[in-house]
Order: structure tokens, then C-alpha cells, then sequence
């Protein structure tokens, strides 16, 4: 469960942008400008699809665990599949499914303004929940990779730190980082990043006939 509910929170931070607003005064006109241009790209895309690795590491920096996950985007809908755990969306219900348990839970879409929905992993996350600077430019193998420091206005939240990067030459998110107030680490790098893929509207849909003896639990 621990795996859900960290990428629960991932996406969960690229929610906010409908809560109250930053200081403007706080924050770096250079990261916004980053981001800014991830977020026009990725809502040029119409089916997009990217694969990741999710990563926990503890205090010191060490990889504790490592999965692989991919994300499929149509409009409100999606899918998320990481290691064991699949979560499907339609845009009016969502589905997680425990593999491990043959177990899914289905709920309503949360439609608030601060609903997670991965769409917004991609576009302006930033603009209201978090102070944020430039930590400067940094090669990754091929790619230059400018980084940016998030500070959660909230204090509440369980992460004190995120550190965004980005793709300078494609203008897409390259990875997110989260410090964890309690020491530990977890972030997600993005392997591959598709445009636009085939998909039909019934991939989004947990098909239960294809899963025999499973346990539904509909919370609807």
C-alpha cells in the first residue's frame, strides 16, 4: 500500500493548481518560464503515454526499491499501471486493482478542483501550492537537464522538498523527487514519453469479466 499512496501523492501534487495562490514575490521568474513551456507542450499532445521508474531511497540517497510503471492519458480519462497495481479511470469512476489480492475498489471521480488526476503530472502543478526556483542546468548522459526547487506553501505536507527536472530541449518533465519530512526519498524519472498512441475508450474501463474471482468493493 505504501507504493499507492506515494503515487497517490504524486499525483495528488500535480493537482494544485486551483489552491490558494503563492507569494509571486517568492518565486523565480527563470522556473517559471520552465515550466510555463512543460506545461503548453504537454497539452499539445492528444493521447499521451509515458513510461517511468519509481524509486524509494532512504536519508542517504540509497535505492531501497525500484519499480516500473506506465501512465495512458485520453482527455479525463487514464491508466496507471506500476508492478501489481493498476488503476483505471473513465472520467466518472476509477478503479484500483490489487493484483497481488484480486482485489479492486472503485469509487467516484473526485470532480473538486483539487482532485488527483495524472493529467496534471505534466502541466502546471506549480503555480499555486509552491514556492520555486531554479537550481541550474546539469547533464544526464545526452540530455541538459535544468532543475527546479519546489517549497510546499503548505506545511502540512508529509514532503518538505520536490525537485522538478526538465528536459530543456523537449520541454518535458524529465523527473520529480520528493523529500519526505520523515527522511526518506521517493521519485519518479520518465523513461519515455509517447505523443500520441491508440488506444479506445474501453482501456480506461476495469473490465471485470477479465479478472475471474475478483473481489469488488464499490465504494460509489
Amino acid at each position: 500500500m505504501k507504493t499507492l499512496f506515494t503515487l497517490i501523492g504524486f499525483f495528488t501534487l500535480m493537482t494544485s493548481v486551483q489552491a490558494q495562490g503563492a507569494n509571486p514575490t517568492k518565486n523565480d521568474p527563470a522556473a517559471k518560464k520552465v515550466l510555463d513551456a512543460v506545461s503548453a507542450k504537454f497539452k499539445t499532445f492528444k493521447v499521451p503515454q509515458a513510461s517511468f521508474t519509481y524509486t524509494v531511497e532512504n536519508a542517504q540517497g540509497k535505492a531501497l526499491s525500484t519499480k516500473k510503471g506506465m501512465v495512458t492519458m485520453k482527455g479525463n480519462k487514464y491508466k496507471v499501471s506500476l508492478d501489481g497495481l493498476e488503476i483505471f479511470s473513465d472520467g466518472r469512476s476509477t478503479w484500483n486493482f490489487d493484483k497481488s489480492s484480486n482485489e479492486v475498489t472503485i469509487d467516484n471521480v473526485n470532480t473538486s478542483s483539487s482532485a488527483m488526476t495524472p493529467q496534471k503530472m505534466f502541466t502546471n502543478f506549480y503555480d499555486k501550492d509552491f514556492y520555486y526556483k531554479m537550481n541550474g542546468e546539469k547533464k544526464i548522459g545526452t540530455k541538459t537537464i535544468q532543475e527546479i526547487e519546489l517549497t510546499p506553501i503548505d506545511k502540512n505536507r508529509p514532503y518538505h522538498k520536490v525537485y522538478i527536472q526538465v528536459d530543456k530541449a523537449t520541454k518535458t518533465l524529465y523527473s520529480a523527487k520528493f523529500l519526505e519530512k520523515t527522511g526518506g526519498r521517493y521519485s519518479y524519472t520518465v523513461n519515455s514519453l509517447k505523443q500520441n498512441v491508440t488506444v479506445s475508450d474501453a482501456f480506461f474501463s476495469f473490465d471485470k469479466a477479465k479478472f475471474p474471482g475478483v473481489e469488488v468493493v464499490d465504494l460509489r
